[in-house]
């Protein structure tokens, strides 16, 4: 038997039925056939129409690895509808895993999806003329209309059989390199107001420079409030300094930054006169503190008609809420 004659035989074949299909036109996509497998993965799809009877407009494969980084097909069995495709199958490869690259990171790869014929056994490769650039803003490349639904559920293709289909991957990974240098900004929706009470006994017996309150914890961050009851560093003779701290700041990263609303409040025990100062502050490693050297004069504060301090004792109140985090792009 010429067994060379007969794989000839079924790639003429093959291409014949390729040819009659109605591929629509995208640019820059190479159709080639192939009777090796691919190198990397394959996905074998039975019951295939059970996925649009569970609601699944998706199918993601287990991660592989190529190239020394891993990656994961993503398969549309009706079309990615966030793209608006429409009476297609739309076939993706993702770059994924914990050593998928940050924002200033890129991989270069080109790479070859395969469908399988299974009437044939000959396999059916999409590939981009060129190299794609995969990184932490854009994970993923591949073909939004892979395929016409029609020409993918005709039996005589072998694409689907028995409910039955097989799709692949290869990749082969170019170059990578990093980018730039940069920072990225998350604003926190719906962010929360934590509140923070100290109550200070014996005020006058405070002889130290400053005194910490207990850490409390406000937007996954450590606080304290600090306070100068004589001033801070003498620039502020004659009034209570007060201030909102991180508690560790070494803790951050020295590119990280935190963007906090905050009320630090003297209160008031016997009426709603408080004092009280409301300021919004990026708080970093280098800039860990932000408050008032002037918060109130100690005369004022000792002022019995006034009610910040009542048998020796006052209390002080911190409210906080976290807006935002910045931090360097990786």
């Amino acid at each position: 038997i010429n067994y060379q004659h007969l794989q000839s035989s079924a790639v003429k074949l093959f291409a014949m039925n390729m040819t009659s299909l109605n591929f629509d036109e995208q640019d820059g996509i190479l159709r080639t056939i192939s009777d090796a497998p691919p190198t990397h993965y394959m996905i074998k799809i039975q019951s295939l129409s059970l996925l649009s009877v569970h609601s699944l407009e998706k199918y993601e494969s287990a991660e592989f690895e190529a190239g020394g980084y891993k990656w994961k097909l993503v398969f549309y069995p009706n079309g990615n509808k966030s793209k608006n495709v429409k009476e297609h199958i739309s076939l993706y490869l993702v770059l994924a895993g914990a050593n998928a690259p940050k924002t200033c990171w890129e991989v270069h790869a080109s790479f070859r999806l395969f469908l399988l014929d299974q009437n044939t056994g000959m396999y059916f490769a999409l590939q981009e003329q060129n190299e794609r650039c995969f990184h932490g803003m854009k994970l993923d490349w591949g073909f939004d209309k892979c395929l016409s639904l029609k020409a993918f559920t005709d039996a005589s293709n072998g694409f689907l059989v028995e409910d039955t289909c097989v799709f692949g991957a290869e990749v082969f990974v170019r170059k990578e390199r990093s980018t730039c240098k940069g920072e990225c900004l998350s604003m926190i929706k719906g962010a929360i107001m934590y509140k923070h009470v100290w109550k200070i006994d014996n005020f006058s017996k405070l002889n130290a420079e400053s005194y910490d309150s207990e850490t409390f914890i406000a937007g996954d961050q450590k606080w304290k409030i600090k306070l100068y009851p004589k001033g801070r560093d003498g620039a502020a003779s004659g009034h209570l300094s007060l201030y909102l701290a991180l508690a560790d700041p070494t803790s951050l990263p020295p590119t990280s930054k935190i963007y906090a609303q905050y009320t630090l409040r003297l209160v008031n025990e016997y009426s709603s006169y408080h004092r009280e100062y409301k300021v919004s502050w990026w708080f970093s490693a280098s800039s860990p503190m932000w408050g008032w050297p002037r918060f109130i004069t100690v005369t004022w504060l000792k002022n019995t008609d006034y009610r910040f301090l009542v048998n020796d004792s006052c209390t002080v109140e911190a409210e906080v809420t976290l807006h935002g985090t910045a931090s360097a792009l990786e």
